[in-house]
């Protein structure tokens, strides 16, 4: 039931005529969550910017859930990069001790090397993930959207009992 709630709204989102640059900010920023390690305090820093700015949602969590099944497959890239900026560049070190005596920056875990290669590499391609997915949002709501509704699946979807009760739910 939760997978085709999901997959309707993420369907409804890319038909909607929301802004395709709404809709891949939070595809972006739900990647930042993706790639890191979950318990992070800036993943908490970039879940309320999801909450505060008008980006869409569903698209966030498809970008989380997307960016976090393969991201486990990176980590040791991560923790490469993650060393090689905690340990082997010299002018760092002053400001990682620094950071890591200060009251809340031991919270967001950047001592760890996983954390921090993932994290920057995450922010590294946050640009390149948004522009892409907006062009993907653009082709899918230019060409692809009719389509898509003629599929055998969207027809099975949207004649579920489920789905058209949750639909007038949602239209009261």
């Amino acid at each position: 039931m939760f997978w085709l709630k999901f997959i309707s709204k993420l369907i409804k989102t890319l038909q909607s005529k929301e802004d395709p640059h709404n809709i891949a900010m939070g595809f972006a920023l739900g990647s930042i969550i993706g790639l890191t390690p979950f318990w992070s305090l800036h993943n908490l820093l970039v879940f309320v910017l999801i909450l505060i700015f008008n980006v869409s949602i569903p698209t966030a969590l498809f970008g989380i859930f997307f960016f976090s099944c393969f991201a486990y497959f990176f980590d040791p890239q991560f923790h490469n990069l993650g060393y090689f900026l905690l340990v082997k560049i010299e002018f760092l070190k002053p400001i990682w001790t620094y950071l890591y005596n200060i009251p809340i920056a031991p919270l967001t875990k950047f001592y760890n090397t996983v954390v921090l290669g993932s994290l920057v590499v995450s922010l590294a391609t946050f640009f390149p993930v948004y522009w892409g997915f907006k062009q993907i949002v653009k082709l899918y709501q230019s060409k692809m959207a009719d389509k898509v509704n003629k599929f055998k699946i969207m027809q099975i979807i949207k004649a579920n009992k489920f789905f058209q009760m949750y639909q007038k739910i949602k239209l009261q």
